[in-house]
């Protein structure tokens, strides 16, 4: 382990013979993870987050009487990371769009499971080191232009001063740092694709970033950033590894 930032940590899962797999596991191949609860459900899994400053939740994602994602809207603003245990694939997707970091196929992977706790421990290193900082991205390239579509022609931008593009169907809107802003008939992939290597982050499905605007995270919220507008836009549990390593 990298770093010995202790983890507190709960067991959110309805089956006994699964929590005490995953908590041996736990005690034995992770030792910065201490696991302060279990729960059975998610009524006793509110009980047990509202009572601790948790910093990662195992959550079973198929529990009688409401399931993770429940759970996860019942908590509202969460300052931990998710990784979500299952049985079924098919909830992959989904559980990554919902805010987990990270998801765990049952029977639990040793190997797996160190994985996830390494990726989490390095996202809060990451968080509680920019917190309150003034922002400095490593990168500073922002020169280059793009091409945009319009309906009598197209438009060239400058990419330094595009503060953010945000997903709209099959349209994308840019913000530019005139407070000008463009619809374009482009999907926001097209432009995931095309300022790649111009330092701009995807932090969200809906939302992509100059990342030399960006001025603050703010992690209370599950993660945010704000911009040099003064915008805060949500940062998805997926992509925030992805986003804070532009950092120092």
């Amino acid at each position: 382990m990298g770093n010995c930032m202790k983890l507190k940590s709960i067991i959110v899962e309805d089956e006994k013979t699964s929590r005490d797999i995953l908590r041996n596991y736990l005690n034995k191949y992770c030792p910065n993870v201490s696991v302060l609860g279990e729960a059975a459900n998610v009524d006793e899994a509110l009980v047990l987050i509202r009572n601790h400053e948790l910093d990662l939740v195992f959550l079973d994602v198929e529990m009688p009487f409401g399931n993770a994602f429940d759970l996860l809207d019942k908590v509202g603003d969460r300052t931990f990371e998710t990784v979500f245990v299952t049985a079924y694939d098919h909830y992959a997707i989904e559980a990554l769009n919902a805010h987990a970091s990270y998801y765990l196929m049952k029977p639990i992977s040793i190997d797996e499971l160190i994985k996830a706790v390494d990726y989490v421990s390095e996202i809060k290193t990451k968080e509680d080191a920019l917190q309150d900082q003034v922002l400095v991205p490593k990168t500073t390239n922002v020169t280059g232009k793009i091409t945009i579509p319009q309906q009598d022609g197209f438009e060239v931008l400058e990419t330094k001063h595009i503060l953010f593009c945000k997903a709209d169907d099959n349209y994308t809107e840019i913000y530019l740092n005139d407070h000008r802003k463009k619809l374009v008939s482009k999907t926001l992939k097209y432009f995931e694709d095309i300022l790649k290597d111009s330092s701009f982050a995807r932090i969200h499905k809906s939302y992509l970033v100059n990342v030399n605007e960006i001025t603050k995270y703010v992690k209370g919220k599950g993660g945010t950033v704000v911009l040099s507008n003064g915008k805060e836009l949500s940062v998805s549990a997926s992509k925030k590894a992805d986003l804070l390593a532009y950092f120092k």
